[in-house]
């Protein structure tokens, strides 16, 4: 029950820390704005969040659960590539149905110590994402090389890194069209680029 409190505490002040964040800039926030907005202390919200950038990046870090889920829920027999970016459809329908969607990601592609923590989810996201591609690669009959642990390790790290990497730079682009293409278009294309 503890949980579910502090999890709901968390997301009330999240997204209080996001109104504030699109209407004033993430760096001209200041963390007594976003503490007095959900009325608590300063202090008390960083029993919530360790840093600021966590307000922004920590439901980003949750949904990387959501799209393992998703590569783990693909068909056995779906190569790893193709159901890597059909797992990550999870994302995009995340960005493109939030009405807020497109001016967080401008936010993120705009503030460096939001980037730095960008990458940091990455990380998270690639440790949660590799062990469901290694299982792909295994199952696949690949030959006998890639069979060998430490190259599918190896290889299921390159397709992880270069998934997430095509996400990143269609996000990027789609911020710089002003949402005028689909994002799931330019993960597509992302991904035919890599492939071909």
């Amino acid at each position: 029950m503890r949980d579910v409190a502090r999890r709901a505490v968390r997301a009330e002040i999240a997204a209080k820390a996001m109104e504030l964040f699109l209407v004033q800039g993430f760096e001209e926030t200041t963390v007594n704005q976003i503490a007095a907005a959900v009325g608590m202390s300063g202090r008390s919200l960083f029993r919530y969040f360790d840093t600021k950038e966590d307000m922004v990046i920590g439901d980003l870090v949750e949904l990387g659960h959501d799209v393992a889920t998703a590569l783990e829920d693909r068909p056995a027999d779906e190569e790893p590539w193709t159901a890597l970016r059909q797992a990550l459809e999870v994302c995009v329908t995340s960005l493109e149905d939030d009405e807020v969607g497109l001016r967080r990601a401008k936010m993120l592609a705009d503030t460096p110590s939001l980037r730095t923590a960008m990458l940091d989810k990455q990380l998270r996201w690639q440790r949660m994402l590799v062990p469901h591609v290694e299982q792909r690669l295994r199952a696949s009959g690949q030959p006998r090389a890639l069979r060998d642990a430490l190259q599918q390790a190896l290889q299921a790290r390159a397709l992880v890194s270069a998934a997430l990497g095509c996400l990143d730079v269609a996000a990027t682009v789609w911020t710089e069209v002003d949402g005028g293409r689909p994002l799931t278009n330019l993960v597509d294309d992302a991904f035919a680029a890599v492939r071909s």
